[in-house]
């Protein structure tokens, strides 16, 4: 255990990188590719390298919408590698050089459930598995909705996203869905309950859009 007396004003990620004697990456993909790593870490008898194995994927947004009822909005997508369809925020990769988060998180919202939003908040940014991926989402809150008819959304639904029904769940309902286990999806869990935390407090507390990313 270290010595170093902490409290709570300490309690802040900090970015921090121990050395790496060897690197390879025997896979590449378009969305993330897989890397090992000989780590130099802290040993019985001083320093031993290990072996550390790391997803490198390309980041994400997610959005939580907040319409004029206090309804969030969920949508059903097929995931096939836990083989269930959960009902998620919209979400979407970070696929395109040197678009701005906010702006890929208005066209997720767009595309995947059809809604523009007047305001936009920063809600959250978390590192989804830390342990084994360096994946980054920053969760966004978006109030001030409007419908946009399917005639003039110029995006075609395929494969998962071919059948995303989209319902509106009252937030008390959405935040004792996520306590009953019933929704499993980490977007849409934390994001309910940030946005259940957030209001109490009149929304005071959260970022302005386009907050940088630390």
């Amino acid at each position: 255990m270290s010595g170093e007396e902490l409290g709570p004003d300490d309690v802040r990620d900090r970015p921090e990188r121990w050395t790496v004697v060897e690197s390879s990456t025997p896979y590449k993909g378009r969305v993330f590719g897989v890397r090992v790593d000989q780590v130099e870490m802290p040993g019985g008898d001083g320093v031993e390298v290990v072996r550390r194995d790391v997803i490198e994927h390309i980041g994400s947004v997610g959005v939580i919408a907040v319409d004029a009822r206090d309804r969030v909005l969920l949508l059903r997508q097929y995931r096939h590698p836990v083989a269930r369809r959960l009902w998620e925020a919209p979400a979407g990769l970070r696929d395109v050089d040197g678009e701005p988060l906010h702006k890929l998180a208005e066209r997720e919202l767009l595309e995947e459930a059809g809604y523009r939003a007047e305001r936009w908040d920063t809600l959250l940014d978390v590192y989804p598995s830390p342990g084994m991926a360096d994946e980054r989402v920053r969760i966004f809150l978006a109030r001030g909705l409007t419908e946009v008819p399917a005639d003039q959304i110029d995006f075609e639904r395929i494969h998962e996203e071919a059948d995303m029904p989209v319902v509106w769940v009252p937030l008390e309902e959405a935040v004792r869905k996520v306590f009953a286990g019933e929704l499993h999806n980490m977007i849409a869990c934390m994001g309910v309950l940030a946005v259940r935390a957030a209001r109490d407090s009149g929304y005071a507390d959260l970022r302005p859009v386009d907050a940088p990313e630390h």
